[in-house]
């Protein structure tokens, strides 16, 4: 049973001492909605942070993974949080992944935690879970928390030698293939991506998502440490939202670089929402996710709020579209995830045949990836991103990778497309000190 206090601080609430927290706990998620830069219409809190796992739910290759999930929710009604790994996709279509993979994610995994903080600008609520921690040990956590940051080291990031899985010609070739792919009408649309990794590498975690952030300041930013596996991630993308019986999706599709000169920056916004190919991408989206949702909602109650907005982040200008509806009676989380997943924006259209592509032609197996991480609170309301603009990480075998990708479509050029997962993979290069 969690109980709650609540504090008014008059500190700056952006500022976590995450190191403290990752240093005592096996199991840290910090949600960053990085509300003071960017639009707050659908953002529900600062911050979110959940703090050591009472229980865990932990899953690969486990056939009953949506009743365990469910079984997993119902005897808790509390705060989970946690992710689903791109290749759960496995447990909701006949598909496989059998692509290299030095990360080693489990393809589920959710915690209940002790204590969560939510912060919503300078008000921070401590949940605390009764049953495992006292009232004393709460606030104790609370002002970890909050306490002062020692400097941390500076990393020897030349020592970080990031590779490519393949080589441009190697991505220009599959981009062609599937094209060929599009035109014979397996699939409308496809998301291909592509690793950068590094061997042998020992960082310092907390570091690299705090430059990550700083350099991005996303709306659905995250660091998680689950024991030996790390997520330092700069999402600016909205997977699914429930807050009461609404639903909200968010897909990315249409990237444009940023300009320091501001009529040029102008420029570059118009350009991208006139772009026929960034629009055409889009609107295949939109459609993929309002039949997603039409699975679990109300008659007719399925509506695209907005269509090719243009939203600014630090680093681009995207295009992203909402698309909203009301859940049908006795829908529960689970049957939500198992209708919507993987998110559209990461698949293609149609999902299945573009899923099978993509495991056809990628080198890597997307592991977390591509998937989702985010919350469940205690009245069914949860919010989970899409993991892209991240940098993976394995303790244990020293792994670190990134991947990014582009949608292909038959108007797709191969050699911008390479060069958009540049432009993606910018803020990752530049905080691993490769720009």
């Amino acid at each position: 049973m969690f109980k709650e206090l609540s504090f008014i601080i008059n500190t700056d609430c952006s500022t976590i001492n995450i190191d403290a927290l990752n240093e005592c706990y096996g199991t840290v998620c910090v949600l960053d909605s990085n509300s003071e830069f960017n639009d707050r219409k659908h953002l529900r809190y600062s911050k979110l942070i959940a703090i050591s796992a009472t229980q865990e739910l932990i899953l690969t290759d486990v056939e009953d993974s949506f009743s365990r999930l469910r079984k997993f929710y119902d005897e808790r009604k509390g705060w989970l949080f946690g992710y689903f790994t791109y290749d759960f996709k496995n447990k909701i279509e006949q598909l496989k992944s059998d692509n290299d993979d030095g990360l080693g994610f489990p393809e589920l995994c959710f915690f209940s935690p002790k204590v969560v903080l939510q912060i919503i600008e300078n008000d921070v609520t401590v949940f605390y879970d009764e049953d495992f921690i006292s009232q004393s040990e709460a606030e104790a956590i609370y002002k970890m928390a909050f306490s002062d940051q020692k400097e941390n080291v500076q990393e020897n990031i030349s020592k970080i030698s990031i590779e490519s899985k393949i080589t441009k010609d190697e991505y220009i070739a599959a981009v062609n293939q599937l094209k060929q792919h599009i035109s014979r009408g397996d699939s409308y649309e496809i998301n291909f991506c592509q690793e950068f990794f590094a061997e042998n590498t020992t960082i310092n975690t907390v570091a690299i998502y705090e430059k990550l952030n700083a350099i991005s300041r996303a709306p659905f930013s995250a660091y998680c440490k689950f024991n030996n596996h790390f997520l330092m991630c700069a999402s600016p993308e909205r997977f699914l939202q429930k807050r009461g019986n609404r639903l909200i999706s968010q897909p990315i599709k249409g990237t444009i670089k940023r300009s320091l000169d501001i009529e040029e920056d102008e420029l570059l916004k118009l350009k991208l929402k006139n772009d026929e190919k960034e629009r055409s991408e889009n609107v295949m989206i939109v459609d993929l996710v309002r039949n997603d949702l039409s699975r679990v909602a109300k008659r007719k109650s399925v509506n695209v709020d907005e269509l090719f907005g243009i939203y600014s982040f630090k680093q681009v200008h995207q295009m992203i579209s909402t698309i909203s509806c009301e859940v049908k009676e006795n829908c529960d989380f689970a049957e939500i995830i198992k209708s919507t997943f993987p998110m559209g924006s990461m698949t293609g259209a149609p999902k299945v045949s573009s899923m099978k592509l993509i495991e056809q032609y990628e080198s890597t197996k997307r592991g977390l990836y591509s998937g989702a991480v985010g919350y469940i609170n205690p009245e069914g309301d949860f919010d989970f991103n899409v993991v892209i603009r991240s940098i993976l990480y394995n303790a244990e075998n020293k792994y670190l990778s990134f991947m990014v990708g582009s949608a292909i479509t038959d108007k797709a050029d191969a050699e911008k497309e390479y060069e958009e997962c540049l432009l993606k993979a910018k803020a990752m290069f530049e905080v691993l000190g490769k720009l």
